[in-house]
């Protein structure tokens, strides 16, 4: 892809073209640094994504495009949304977001909804989202464990927390920060909907 990048410059072809040929570029990048992120080999983000190695490999290296459907397995795996990939970083030093321009960030959680506050990747380091979460909703029976860290404002209702086995209750107006690379787990175990600021420090 770097190769028909450098003939888009060279015929002259829109600059929009040029952009999203520059976008495809980036997608092998992202997903190779998301799983160093992640302390995954290739083999382990196979087994998660059902995508083989070698193609993963391929993807990693640009010597391969990703089908949508191939994307979607391994945005999936890697707990990102297939516009994570793809969206163009084009973002100046400074970002204005409306409340009507909170586009949802994907999830594979079930019982939370995530809608983005902060800048597109690339120029910004801190990925910030407006969190609902549903009564009973939690990040599932395994604790997570990844590079990084999180802040968590809470609004309303009630979020627990258990970080590296120590186990936090938060109420309207605290705030929580922690590393990720501890075993972490979160749920909310009230009858109420959560709603709360969710900032994390992004790959890398």
């Amino acid at each position: 892809m770097e190769r028909e990048s450098r003939k888009l410059r060279e015929s002259g072809v829109d600059r929009r073209a040029l952009s999203i040929a520059q976008t495809v570029d980036g997608i092998g990048q992202k997903v190779r640094q998301l799983r160093r992120e992640r302390q995954l080999s290739l083999q382990q983000l196979a087994e998660r994504s059902g995508v083989s190695a070698a193609a993963i490999h391929k993807i990693e290296r640009n010597g391969m495009v990703p089908t949508v459907a191939t994307l979607l397995k391994l945005a999936g795996a890697l707990n990102r949304s297939v516009s994570y990939f793809v969206e163009e970083e084009a973002a100046g030093p400074a970002v204005l977001v409306h409340p009507e321009d909170r586009r949802p960030l994907y999830t594979s959680k079930e019982g939370i909804e995530l809608r983005s506050i902060s800048g597109p990747y690339g120029p910004f380091f801190i990925a910030g989202a407006f969190a609902t979460v549903q009564p009973g909703a939690s990040s599932g029976p395994r604790p997570m464990e990844h590079w990084g860290e999180e802040l968590i404002y809470l609004l309303e209702g009630t979020l627990q927390l258990v970080v590296d086995g120590e186990e936090f209750h938060l109420a309207p107006g605290d705030a929580f920060h922690f590393r990720t690379d501890r075993p972490h787990h979160w749920s909310n175990p009230s009858s109420e909907v959560a709603r709360a600021i969710w900032l994390a420090l992004r790959a890398r």
